[in-house]
């Protein structure tokens, strides 16, 4: 079985976190969570400046289908990905079951019309 839906995690540099949600909108997904964070830093550039470097991040998490992942990766790789002052990379990965997000996705509201017709 193919899944349906998969889960984009991006990880930006702070302050990135509404940009990535407009480039993820743009591209069609509905919405996501975003969640502050601490990156870890290189050791070396810790021993270098003789600081703790902890750079603050933010995750964002975005359940989209499937059809729309790759245009979504590539646009974020292209406007916020690591060469960007964002800093920022994505990754994807497949999603077995969805609750919680009906109405306007078109493959949930066929599959709730054929559900309830079965019932009936």
């Amino acid at each position: 079985m193919m899944n349906k839906f998969e889960m984009i995690l991006c990880i930006v540099n702070a302050g990135y976190a509404e940009q990535v949600m407009n480039i993820a909108r743009a591209k069609g997904a509905r919405g996501g969570t975003i969640i502050r964070a601490r990156g870890t830093a290189n050791p070396d550039a810790e021993a270098y400046f003789h600081i703790a470097i902890q750079p603050e991040k933010e995750i964002l998490m975005l359940v989209v289908p499937v059809e729309i992942k790759d245009s979504i990766l590539h646009a974020l790789y292209n406007q916020v990905g690591l060469n960007t002052a964002g800093h920022g990379m994505a990754f994807s990965m497949p999603v077995d079951d969805v609750v919680g997000i009906g109405g306007s996705v078109p493959a949930l509201q066929k599959e709730e019309e054929q559900a309830k017709a079965e019932q009936n």
